[in-house]
C-alpha cells in the first residue's frame, strides 16, 4: 500500500493495536484520550459501518488502493469507542468510556451542591453508584457470563457501602460543635471522595467477582486463547480497583478547592451569585474530563504477564513466554 506524504506522522497500523507506546504512561494516557473523546458520541450509522468495513477489509486483506493509515486508525478508534472489544457488541451510549463524562459529570456536581442535606447527600451518591455500576458491568472483562444476580449484587453492595459512609461522615459532621460554619461547609464538600472511593472498589469486586471464579481468558501474540486464569483475573480486578480509587480523587477534591477560593477569597460569586451552579459545573466537568483519561492510563487496558506466573495448565498449554487479557476498563 503507498503512502501519502500527509500519512507519514502516523505509525503503521496494527488491527486491536495502539498507534501510542501502550508501555509507557505518556503512550497509554495519547491512547485513552482518543478512547474517551466526546466526539465519537455524535457518529453517524454510515461513519462506523463504514469504519467497520475498513478494518475488516484490512483483516481479510482485501483493503482498496489508496488507503492510508491515518483512514486506518482513525476507523478503528471509531469502533473501539463503540463496540465491547470482547463481545464485539455496541455499548449503551451512557455506558461507553467516551460518555463517562458528558453523562456522569449530572451526579458529580450534584454531590459537590453546597450545603447538602442527609436526604439530597444520600440521593447523589445512589445516583452515582447506579451509573458506576453500569458502566463497570458495560466495560468489563466479557470473555465469561457474567450471571445477573451478580450484577444486582454488585449494585446494591456498591449503594449500600457509599451511602453508608456518606450518611456517616455527614452525621459525625452535623454532631461536632468546635467547627466555625465556613470550616463545616468546607469539610462537607470533602465528604463525597471517601464515599465513592470505597464504593467503586466495592463496586468492581461484586460486580467482576464471577471473574476470580472462573478466570477470564489469556491470549498468545497470535491471539489465540491459551485458557482462563484466575490469577489474571486477580491482576486485572486489582488493576481496575486502584483505577477507582484514583479516578474520583481529582474529581472529588479539585473542585472544592477551587470553589472555596473562589467564593472566599474573589467578589465575584458575591457580585454575580447566579453565576455560582453553572460555575460549578465548568469546573467539575473540567476535572472529570481530566481525571478519567489520567486514571486509567494507570495500567494498559490489554495487559501482559509472564507466563510462568500463572497456572500449570496454562504454562502447558503455550510455548510462549508473555501472554495478554482485557483488564477490562
Amino acid at each position: 500500500m503507498a503512502i501519502s506524504k500527509i500519512d507519514e506522522d502516523w505509525p503503521k497500523f496494527q488491527l486491536k493495536g495502539s498507534r501510542f507506546n501502550q508501555e509507557t504512561f505518556r503512550g497509554r494516557y495519547r491512547h485513552f484520550l482518543d478512547v474517551t473523546d466526546p466526539r465519537t458520541l455524535f457518529v453517524s450509522k454510515k461513519q462506523l459501518d463504514d469504519a467497520v468495513k475498513l478494518l475488516d477489509h484490512f483483516k481479510n486483506g482485501t483493503l482498496p488502493e489508496g488507503i492510508t493509515n491515518k483512514q486506518l486508525w482513525e476507523a478503528q478508534k471509531l469502533k473501539q469507542a463503540v463496540f465491547h472489544p470482547d463481545t464485539e457488541k455496541k455499548i449503551f451510549m451512557p455506558l461507553r468510556m467516551s460518555g463517562f463524562v458528558p453523562f456522569g459529570t449530572v451526579s458529580v456536581v450534584g454531590m459537590l451542591l453546597p450545603n447538602p442535606t442527609l436526604a439530597s447527600t444520600l440521593f447523589w451518591q445512589w445516583i452515582n453508584q447506579s451509573h458506576n455500576a453500569c458502566f463497570n458491568y458495560a466495560n468489563r472483562n466479557a470473555t465469561k457470563v457474567t450471571p445477573t444476580e451478580r450484577f444486582v449484587m454488585g449494585y446494591v453492595g456498591a449503594v449500600t457501602i457509599a451511602c453508608s459512609i456518606a450518611a456517616g461522615l455527614s452525621i459525625l459532621l452535623k454532631k461536632a460543635t468546635n467547627f466555625s460554619p465556613t470550616t463545616r461547609m468546607v469539610i462537607q464538600r470533602f465528604v463525597p471522595f471517601p464515599a465513592v472511593a470505597s464504593a467503586n472498589v466495592c463496586n468492581v469486586v461484586l460486580m467482576r467477582f464471577t471473574e476470580l471464579y472462573d478466570g477470564i481468558d489469556v491470549v498468545d501474540s497470535k491471539g489465540n486463547v491459551v485458557g482462563s486464569s484466575k490469577i489474571a483475573a486477580k491482576m486485572a480486578l486489582k488493576e481496575t480497583a486502584v483505577t477507582r480509587i484514583a479516578m474520583p480523587a481529582p474529581i472529588l477534591l479539585i473542585p472544592p478547592v477551587i470553589m472555596t477560593f473562589i467564593e472566599n477569597k474573589t467578589h465575584f460569586l458575591k457580585r454575580f451569585p447566579r453565576f455560582h451552579f453553572p460555575l460549578q459545573v465548568v469546573v467539575c466537568t473540567s476535572a472529570f474530563a481530566f481525571a478519567l483519561p489520567l486514571a486509567i492510563s494507570l495500567f494498559p487496558q490489554f495487559s501482559t504477564v509472564s507466563t510462568s506466573k500463572l497456572e500449570p495448565e496454562i504454562q502447558a498449554a503455550t510455548s510462549e513466554k508473555t501472554v495478554s487479557y482485557n483488564k477490562g476498563l
